[in-house]
């Protein structure tokens, strides 16, 4: 007996072995318990911190905004005619949901040519990236969170040319990240000594 539950062990631990944990962490409106359950988003987010200089708390609003921290994320299918689909809206994946080009983008110019998307660090590693190119081109405050999520969105060109002022819709939403940085920062100050 005590072969075959030796024998079940090693099997559930290699089996545990090859899966990633990209599921969304439980309480998504509290960023202590966020770090609590994901240690390995802290490292990551610490890491991104010291490595680019953007807050904690920016970080985690966008990711909030763009995947809600699963790791796998996709955007929706399109349809033809409501019901033969036709493939994804965009190439954005991932926990930053990236698109192909500006991921390559950012491999190439950072060297970092196997980062994955579905990767934590890498995914901070890339907004603290392409954060700091919207600080570069169009001089934006790495800790302001609402005029970083409109250059994500739009692109460095689109926000420069305002293209995010005719779209009420992506306004409210660059205010909702503003709101949901500034909540995490304030619960940070109380769990941590991340700022």
């Amino acid at each position: 007996m005590s072969r075959v539950l030796f024998a079940l062990m090693v099997v559930l631990v290699v089996a545990s072995c090859g899966k990633k944990d990209t599921s969304a962490p439980r309480n998504l409106d509290n960023a202590c318990a966020i770090l609590k359950e994901k240690p390995h988003f802290r490292r990551a987010f610490v890491s991104t911190k010291r490595k680019w200089g953007v807050p904690v708390s920016v970080q985690m609003a966008v990711l909030y905004q763009e995947s809600k921290f699963i790791g796998d994320a996709r955007t929706p299918h399109k349809y033809a005619l409501g019901i033969l689909p036709m493939g994804r809206q965009s190439s954005a994946y991932g926990y930053a949901q990236a698109l192909d080009g500006t991921w390559d983008q950012y491999r190439r110019e950072t060297r970092n040519r196997s980062a994955k998307r579905d990767n934590i660090k890498d995914a901070t590693d890339f907004m603290g990236w392409y954060f700091n190119e919207s600080r570069d081109r169009n001089g934006v405050s790495l800790s302001d969170a609402r005029a970083q999520y409109l250059n994500y969105h739009e692109g460095h060109t689109g926000y420069a040319r305002g293209n995010y002022r005719n779209k009420a819709w992506l306004v409210k939403v660059a205010d909702d990240v503003a709101s949901r940085a500034a909540t995490y920062q304030s619960q940070l100050k109380s769990c941590s000594r991340l700022r």
